[in-house]
């Protein structure tokens, strides 16, 4: 299952950096080659964000798998975080073990 995201962003500001590096390191972490991430700066497409009604900046939104979510904030939550994206320690484990095991 790959998870798609979109994290809106306001120009280079610090929160906008710690958020970027902050979802970095859980995908890299937890999700492993299963994500996409797309960074747009509200600065440089109003449009896109207006469209997905974001009021504020740093703001996640997972859009897939459904359902989409909001996360609004750093990210420096790294169980927030999770949590938006339907992740658990749980789920995270198993799917380690699975891999682990060769997919079985």
């Amino acid at each position: 299952m790959i998870y798609k995201l979109r994290l809106y962003v306001t120009g280079r500001t610090h929160n906008s950096l710690r958020a970027i590096e902050n979802l970095r390191r859980v995908c890299e972490e937890d999700l492993r080659g299963r994500y996409e991430i797309e960074v747009i700066d509200v600065l440089e497409h109003p449009k896109l964000a207006e469209n997905e009604r974001i009021m504020a900046t740093p703001t996640l939104v997972k859009k897939l798998p459904v359902p989409v979510r909001k996360i609004i904030g750093d990210l420096s939550d790294r169980d927030k975080v999770l949590f938006g994206l339907d992740l658990s320690p749980f789920d995270i484990a198993g799917e380690n073990q699975s891999e682990a095991n060769g997919g079985a």
